[in-house]
């Protein structure tokens, strides 16, 4: 268990008056099997709201909990509201510079997604966006593993990954996603413009479907014997040269 978790909300009442005040929440999970009216409305609110209900073993959320009585509910809260994809375009507007985003195909490690974020907010990038589901969310420990950048950066959550590439498309951005295959190095690779970088998940890397979304697939120079970097270090190094690109350095 992580030290100092301020991110949980524990409890059928407690989490139905989160809801009710209008606390962004990230995920809720459910003890699997639980049949209670009280229950059954929170996942129905839930829903309603555009949050994720996940169905778990009644053991984890007594892991998961530090009061001892969550009753078999428990809701994860977003240390901030998620933002649009309106709103990086925004972002970037307002700086009269061209988008900057990147995108994280589930990345589920919430080290990774904090480390990405803080790279991507020291790199004047524009905005992060991440899926609702399999993926990392704004809670507690991103934020302190993005040491605040959380806080200053638009993260926005959508429904389908792909279908937000091709808008991003439609709205003339290039897309590169990360790949330990790609063909085209990032050295020899034009990275400025209107650009967004996919960054695939820690084990399997983009999915099909994203994958088939790029427009290139960019790859990283490796001369040591391990031929690829985990995903949060793989951004950095991208981000950065997209970075020193824009720079015209």
């Amino acid at each position: 268990m992580d030290e100092a978790r301020t991110d949980l909300i524990e409890g059928r009442n407690a989490v139905s008056e989160a809801m009710r005040a209008g606390r962004p929440i990230d995920k809720i999970y459910v003890a699997a099997g639980t049949s209670e009216p009280a229950v059954g409305r929170i996942i129905s609110r839930a829903r309603d709201l555009g949050i994720v209900v996940t169905n778990c073993d009644r053991r984890k959320l007594d892991d998961m909990s530090v009061t001892g009585s969550h009753q078999g509910v428990i809701a994860v809260a977003a240390v901030k509201q998620y933002a649009t994809v309106d709103d990086i375009f925004n972002l970037a507007g307002s700086r009269g510079e061209d988008p900057f985003i990147i995108v994280c195909d589930e990345i589920s490690d919430v080290h990774n997604l904090g480390a990405i974020i803080r790279s991507a907010e020291c790199a004047g990038a524009h905005g992060v966006i991440i899926p609702k589901r399999r993926s990392a969310g704004l809670t507690a420990v991103v934020d302190k593993t993005s040491a605040g950048a959380a806080e200053y950066l638009p993260v926005a959550r959508v429904a389908n990954i792909p279908s937000v590439l091709e808008e991003l498309r439609k709205r003339g951005v290039w897309i590169y996603g990360a790949d330990a295959r790609g063909e085209s190095m990032m050295w020899q690779t034009d990275l400025t413009g209107p650009i967004c970088l996919v960054i695939g998940s820690e084990g399997e890397g983009m999915s099909r479907l994203v994958r088939q979304r790029c427009d290139v697939l960019l790859g990283i120079p490796m001369r040591g014997h391990i031929d690829s970097l985990n995903a949060s270090a793989a951004a950095t190094v991208l981000i950065y040269e997209v970075l020193r690109q824009r720079s015209g350095l």
